[in-house]
């Protein structure tokens, strides 16, 4: 079977010709950012982890591996909007964005592995 092709990017960077179907992955709307100049496709906010996973987790690379595991818990826990999310995968590639300052650690980094590993 064919991989999909995920992308991850910031939010605040420029659309680029090959993002295929772009989609918010943040509970929370970024920052500075209007509906109009996020050209996004879909907002999948319940597809981010709860304000409670988000608020301990806090960007602390020191929790990062537990924040990993807690996330995907609550992704297995309520799987229908994960599932959505591999369906748009299906079709073409996936920029999957969020507003985070760092870009290793942060649930679009996980979103993209689950993707790659189902």
């Amino acid at each position: 079977m064919k991989q999909p092709k995920i992308i991850i990017r910031r939010i605040y960077e420029p659309v680029l010709p090959d993002d295929g179907m772009r989609v918010l992955v943040d509970r929370l709307w970024p920052r500075g950012i209007t509906r109009e100049s996020a050209k996004i496709d879909f907002w999948m906010r319940e597809i981010g982890p709860s304000n409670a996973l988000r608020q301990w987790f806090g960007h602390d690379q020191q929790r990062w591996e537990d924040f990993r595991t807690r996330y995907r818990a609550e992704l297995e826990a309520n799987r229908e909007p994960f599932e959505r999310l591999k369906t748009l995968c299906d079709t073409g590639p996936v920029t999957l964005l969020f507003a985070a300052r760092d870009i290793e650690h942060n649930n679009a980094v996980v979103l993209a592995e689950l993707l790659a590993e189902k």
